[in-house]
């Protein structure tokens, strides 16, 4: 972009950001009916609890589809409490046997899978909903979750048919269900609080068959209204939810709007204008429109405190990473010149750069794939690999990758062979992805890497890497549960074309997962993850980048908001003050010209 262009950009930004900071206030807003307008930053792919993995499409589920237990919204260190059971699940002495007692009276939405009526939710449902996991056809994703830990279930695995009964998984009664594990398995409670494990009618996959992800038919707080695929969705309160906080019935809105805001800038600026009742993560290139840039502490700008909007920054269960295909012909495989050309990228990444000038300060480099407040995080564990160019490119000129000598001292490495050399990445255009690029582009060439990006929306690129079509991509995970296993899965053999991109099958590493899995947290259990993240330094499928710390504002006339470590939303808790939301623009000229 040219210098007159930049100019006539930051003049538009700022008359916007200007404009925002005196919007007119309704002088009287109907208490009924009560909307929350939020956002997500991806669009959608199907709301189907069984194949869903992205977090556009987890965040309506949580509020459709209802697991048998949840979070506690307020208890912090985090709990599970009983959500469609009567109480917190039994296990017997040896840890395999559990049994879940469900409430009675808990409904489907109405559906013409149902003959247009409601249907009550049964134990046979959460049977079926697991089920899903297994059938060949779907796919999904969150097979690991049971996958040979439930008695018998090499019968689903090997032929598999719904019909088919197995010991580990039964509704022992309308309302009873039971998991009979091989070995105990101490995450059990997380799985069953997740959206993949929420109640599923037969009826409804049935009769929509494929597109049962078109049609989401839950007994969450929520049931689906107006959706336009990656665009807008209506969520409209399901009248029948059993669900009540503090006294009150669930949820407190009458419907809730969500817009797809896929480009960052439209984000912030939109949540100013008043269209958002609250924004979490504000992305780091639009940081310095928000807080103020004289303070060492995030701050909001005086503007944005005068008008009641406040501040919430928030430690995030989430790690950024980025990884590298292992069974790529380029960067994969596990021969020392392989593990040395991806220690050198991950050696010449400047982790202190990153936080400072891209994320703001609100990170901290991440030394292991588990953040802060995840059990089985160990303070103590540093990573071995720090940033250090020289050694990057002593090491790549050691395994045979030399500069072409032809080009001079612009001369980019040869592959061993003295074949050229062209590194591929993937990323997302947007502002921050531009931005991303830029530093991954001078993090490759201060080791004398060429590179070339190509772009693609996020859900397309997630598609293309389980297929192990994309060589190299930077990402995030955000836990599902607060665990270390949630993280060290992703790294798992028996995860490749699911969540591990990065196609890693160590057998070191695997044994060890293995091991692990079947713990509970303990230093025993921490002791084994330290192995295993030397491991991963050791090959390097990935390059770790940082745990974010999210700046998240709200509104003054939102109500209950406090972020969740482990859940995606909190729509169903939050409620409206009345009277004090200011007009958005629409209503703004309509009420101009009335005057």
């Amino acid at each position: 972009m040219n210098r007159a262009r930049r100019s006539a950009a930051a003049i538009l930004l700022a008359a916007t950001f200007a404009a925002v900071f005196s919007i007119p206030f309704a002088g009287a807003v109907a208490a009924q009916p009560k909307v929350l307008r939020t956002l997500l930053s991806t669009g959608e792919t199907a709301l189907d609890p069984a194949v869903a993995s992205d977090l556009a499409s987890l965040s309506l589920l949580e509020n459709l589809f209802d697991p048998m237990l949840r979070y506690d919204y307020l208890a912090r260190p985090v709990k599970l409490r009983p959500n469609t059971l009567a109480a917190m699940p039994s296990v017997d002495a040896a840890g395999t046997t559990w049994t879940f007692q469900l409430k009675p009276g808990m409904h489907f939405a109405p559906d013409p899978a149902f003959g247009g009526k409601a249907r009550e939710v049964t134990a046979a449902d959460y049977v079926y909903a697991i089920k899903r996991l297994y059938d060949p056809a779907i796919k999904s994703p969150w097979l690991f979750l049971f996958e040979g830990k439930l008695l018998g279930d090499g019968a689903l695995r090997e032929q598999f048919g719904y019909a088919t009964d197995i010991p580990g998984l039964q509704a022992a009664g309308r309302y009873t269900l039971q998991l009979r594990l091989r070995a105990p398995d101490p995450g059990l409670p997380f799985y069953l609080a997740l959206p993949a494990t929420g109640a599923v009618a037969r009826e409804v996959a049935e009769k929509y068959g494929s597109q049962v992800g078109n049609h989401p038919v839950g007994s969450g707080p929520f049931r689906i209204g107006e959706w336009k695929r990656s665009d807008r969705i209506t969520l409209l309160a399901n009248p029948d939810y059993h669900g009540r906080w503090e006294g009150k019935k669930l949820p407190l809105v009458d419907r809730v709007e969500v817009k797809i805001m896929e480009e960052y800038q439209s984000r912030v600026l939109g949540y100013l204008n008043g269209e958002f009742d609250y924004i979490e993560q504000v992305p780091e290139s639009m940081r310095d429109l928000v807080l103020d840039p004289g303070s060492q502490a995030p701050v909001l700008k005086p503007a944005l405190a005068r008008r009641g909007m406040v501040l919430e920054p928030f430690p995030v269960l989430q790690t950024y990473y980025m990884w590298m295909n292992m069974e790529h012909p380029v960067i994969g495989g596990y021969t020392p010149d392989k593990v040395a050309l991806r220690r050198a990228i991950a050696l010449a990444y400047d982790g202190a750069q990153d936080v400072a000038l891209l994320k703001k300060g609100l990170a901290i480099p991440a030394q292991s794939p588990l953040p802060p407040n995840v059990l089985g995080h160990d303070p103590a564990y540093r990573s071995p690999v720090v940033h250090d160019l020289a050694l990057a490119r002593a090491l790549l000129d050691r395994h045979g990758y030399k500069r072409d000598v032809t080009q001079g001292r612009a001369g980019y490495r040869t592959l061993p062979n003295g074949r050229p050399l062209v590194l591929t990445m993937h990323s997302e255009p947007t502002m921050v992805g531009r931005l991303r690029d830029e530093m991954w582009r001078k993090t490759f060439e201060s080791i004398h890497l060429r590179v070339s990006f190509v772009t693609d929306k996020k859900t397309e690129i997630i598609k293309a890497s389980r297929l192990g079509k994309v060589m190299m991509f930077e990402t995030n995970w955000v836990a599902d549960f607060p665990d270390g296993d949630n993280f060290y899965q992703l790294l798992y053999g028996g995860n490749v074309g699911r969540a591990n991109y990065a196609r890693f099958n160590l057998p070191a590493y695997n044994a060890r997962y293995e091991q692990a899995r079947t713990m509970a947290d303990s230093p025993a259990r921490t002791r084994l993850y330290g192995e295993m993240a030397d491991l991963l330094h050791a090959y390097n499928p990935w390059v770790l980048l940082t745990h974010p710390i999210s700046a998240d504002i709200r509104q003054p006339w939102l109500k209950n908001y406090k972020r969740h470590p482990v859940e995606f939303t909190n729509w169903r808790y939050l409620d409206l003050a009345p009277r004090v939301r200011p007009l958005r623009g629409d209503e703004a000229a309509k009420m101009s010209r009335r005057e």
